[in-house]
């Protein structure tokens, strides 16, 4: 049986929901699956994924076992699937630098982030020791310098590495290289959920481009209550996010819309919503005639597993890169599952990418050569 060994970078909310969905997985037949781009590619199926080391900073989870350490204190996403089995890997305590905000110290206990009083382990020897294929990012929005280090150390250890966070690395020419040169896969940056705020945003604005109406103003506001959402009130850890999400629907378009008509980001913290994320979504246009039309929508989804099956869709086509020797980023399952990837394709294009990579009819090295 081939086994795909995870190392998972930030304990959160979506890491909670990733572990819950690959036991959840182990148990659903392929005629039932629901939520997966494909229920195995190249033999790999989701509960193929087994858990060989984790990190955070957190007093309540550092020194756990991971499948304890995901319902600890301030993860607060729906729990789909309780009945995990320990893993016999213990979470180990991983460098704070710019992980954790100030603000995110001054919340009550099942809100805040509080750190442990330990000292950090070393990365890079920890994914040697535990022989990890794959190191995923679900870092906190803002942790550029942390993210750099797990990618740093993945490239050290010879770990692919799937950056599921708003800083950019896949789409950086300098870690490009660095990953090419390793002869490692990458696939990023920053996910791209199922049903979410980001998808739906960019479908629609598809929608007017394909029907001939002219959008002339945007916005997207998110509102939510888990510790994404408090971690975003600072807003100088939104640079990369806004640019992310902004760039993810601007790349639509052949003439971008003007910045003051464009607004794409997280808006509010609201505590009692946990992890329930809404997004108010508005787009003012022009049809024939040059009449006046506008839409809005209100969408409303549990934001962790929203995420969890482009997760897992991304770390098979990562493990797969592997196994075919392919090097740097990825760029069909990138531009697939991210909202910056190294190069913007539309999202059926995307898709049809992802599908020939999977069957071994991939233009990959052209692709990259493109880029350059």
């Amino acid at each position: 049986m081939k086994k795909i060994k995870l190392a998972i970078a930030g304990l959160g909310n979506c890491a909670s929901s990733l572990i819950q969905g690959i036991e959840y997985y182990k148990h659903v037949d392929e005629k039932s699956c629901i939520g997966l781009m494909h229920y195995e590619i190249n033999g790999y199926k989701a509960g193929d994924m087994e858990i060989v080391a984790a990190f955070d900073i957190d007093a309540r989870k550092v020194g756990l076992d991971v499948t304890k350490a995901i319902f600890a204190l301030p993860n607060c996403t729906k729990v789909f699937y309780p009945d995990i089995p320990l893993k016999g890997v213990e979470v180990k305590m991983g460098p704070v630098l710019d992980g954790v905000a100030s603000h995110m110290m001054n919340y009550p206990d099942d809100k805040r982030f509080v750190v442990a009083d330990a000292k950090p382990c070393n990365v890079t020897r920890e994914l040697e020791y535990s022989g990890a294929d794959i190191l995923i990012n679900y870092l906190p929005v803002g942790s550029e310098q942390a993210s750099r280090l797990y990618a740093q150390s993945a490239l050290d250890a010879g770990a692919g590495f799937v950056n599921c966070m708003p800083v950019f690395i896949a789409s950086n020419p300098e870690w490009i290289k660095r990953f090419e040169e390793r002869g490692l896969p990458i696939v990023g940056d920053d996910i791209k959920s199922q049903m979410g705020a980001t998808i739906v945003h960019r479908t629609l604005a598809q929608l007017f481009k394909d029907r001939a109406c002219a959008l002339e103003r945007t916005y997207q506001l998110n509102v939510g209550g888990n510790t994404d959402f408090l971690n975003m009130l600072n807003r100088e850890r939104l640079k990369s996010k806004k640019i992310s999400k902004t760039e993810a629907v601007q790349s639509i378009f052949e003439n971008p819309i003007d910045d003051d008509n464009i607004h794409i980001g997280p808006s509010d913290y609201v505590p009692w919503q946990k992890d329930n994320k809404i997004c108010f979504l508005r787009m003012e246009g022009r049809i024939f005639g040059d009449v006046p039309m506008n839409l809005e929508l209100r969408l409303s989804v549990e934001d962790s597993p929203n995420s969890g099956g482009s997760a897992i869709d991304a770390i098979r086509v990562c493990k797969l890169g592997m196994d075919r020797k392919i090097s740097g980023p990825l760029l069909a399952i990138s531009a697939y599952t991210m909202k910056h990837p190294p190069v913007q394709y539309p999202d059926e294009i995307a898709k049809e990418m992802v599908e020939r990579f999977i069957r071994g009819d991939s233009r990959q090295k052209g692709h990259m050569e493109s880029m350059r």
